[in-house]
């Protein structure tokens, strides 16, 4: 069985953004299992941090309310929907509520490690990696645009980096009623390194650098030399990375 995890975590705003509208909360529930949580939010200034930072809020309460040891894989993935679809429906009648707050809302990834595995939800396009065997393998499937656009073969991996739309996302809590979530989980090997992080770190930095510093620094000093990397490449948007050491 997998013990003592370590999670680091750190968050920026960037070099070009007034505000920081990114939202980030990590937790222990026992020796073998944690969760963490990444939102990114929009909606301008207000509605976007007041949706990332309510989604993280609610996604914790609900896993520290209704997580237990000895749970079953189908429970675990069943708390992962149900606390990410309540954050949905609490953003998406907030911003009903106020006109102020029309169309804000947050791409989302969260993630419970437990007994050996890792189980994700997942929408929009902040993503999940994991690091094994020196090798660096991307979890989720950005919902977006111009990912719509790659696996219809219209463009390549390459020409997305600088797709005029590639910030336009498909998925995101809190703008409809109903959200379609991605669920997946993994099993765990010692030595791994999960990444959750918001599109801030990966329109500014190749998946080969990453994989180069999270090989190079197994603890909190990769979260600042990937947020430097981000920022001395533009540093465009708000930069959150967090990383569960197994």
């Amino acid at each position: 069985m997998i013990t003592l995890m370590q999670i680091f975590s750190k968050t920026d705003k960037g070099l070009k953004r007034e505000f920081n509208e990114d939202s980030f909360i990590t937790g222990e529930f026992s020796e073998n299992s944690c969760f963490a949580v990444v939102c990114d939010g929009m909606g301008g200034r207000n509605g976007g941090e007041i949706a990332s930072k309510k989604a993280v809020e609610i996604i914790a309460d609900s896993f520290k309310k209704s997580f237990s040891v000895n749970m079953k894989n189908s429970s675990i993935r069943y708390l992962l929907e149900s606390a990410v679809t309540n954050a949905n429906d609490a953003i998406f009648k907030e911003a009903q509520n106020d006109s102020a707050l029309n169309g804000m809302g947050t791409t989302v990834i969260a993630a419970v490690v437990y007994d050996n595995y890792l189980y994700l939800a997942h929408a929009g396009d902040s993503r999940a990696y994991l690091l094994r065997n020196k090798n660096l393998y991307r979890l989720t499937v950005d919902h977006s645009v111009v990912q719509t656009m790659v696996d219809s073969g219209q463009i390549t991996e390459e020409m997305a980096k600088s797709h005029p739309n590639k910030n336009i996302i498909t998925r995101a809590l809190g703008v409809d009623k109903n959200i379609l979530i991605d669920l997946n989980e993994l099993c765990l090997q010692k030595n791994d390194v999960i990444l959750l992080c918001s599109d801030g770190l990966t329109n500014f930095v190749e998946e080969s650098k990453i994989a180069e510093i999270l090989n190079k620094n197994k603890n909190e000093n990769s979260l600042s030399e990937l947020i430097g990397l981000a920022n001395a490449a533009g540093g465009g948007d708000n930069i959150t990375v967090v990383t569960i050491i197994i």
